[in-house]
């Protein structure tokens, strides 16, 4: 084993211990909302949101993007376990240089990342307002669902609404 994973293991064991009654708690979040964030482990949902177990969906995938996937998801959040609200969050996630995107670790790369839909991030504010609109006019998407929308700042822990985004995701 590892120590990544013993450490894992370990405070599995820990919260198991303390579990407690949190089995009874109800599938549908309690406070009707979602989340759609970065999967970037700076952020916590939970702490940032005020989020106790068993409170909201939270939706996490690169850059908080309104992919295919996320949308799915959002989609069974409402029709199937009640929410009626979703915040859409994002972080700028990739190196921008002058001649477009780039990873910036090492190594020679592969061309599949031809065939990937990275969902770059140029300007965040509008990458947020772009992820509301597409939510807001998918044909699944009940007109009745609050959706607003908001950057996470990492550098001091707020979350800075993105008007044009709220005002493009509220209620048909």
């Amino acid at each position: 084993m590892t120590k990544v994973l013993d450490d894992v293991l370990a405070a599995n064991q820990n919260y198991a211990e303390e579990f407690g009654d949190k089995d009874s708690l109800a599938m549908p979040p309690a406070r009707h909302f979602a989340i759609l964030t970065c999967m970037d482990a700076r952020l916590d949902p939970a702490k940032f949101a005020g989020l106790a177990e068993g409170d909201a969906h939270v939706i996490r995938n690169a850059g908080g993007r309104a992919s295919d996937d996320a949308i799915r998801s959002l989609i069974i959040s409402h029709k199937l376990l009640g929410t009626n609200e979703w915040f859409v969050q994002s972080l700028d996630t990739a190196e921008l240089r002058s001649d477009g995107w780039h990873d910036v670790g090492r190594g020679p790369g592969s061309s599949e990342c031809d065939f990937v839909d990275w969902l770059t991030i140029k300007n965040q504010a509008e990458s947020v307002t772009s992820d509301v609109r597409r939510i807001r006019s998918h044909p699944l998407v009940a007109g009745s669902v609050a959706i607003y929308g908001y950057i996470y700042d990492v550098r001091n822990g707020q979350l800075i609404e993105v008007p044009e985004a709220t005002r493009a995701g509220q209620n048909q």
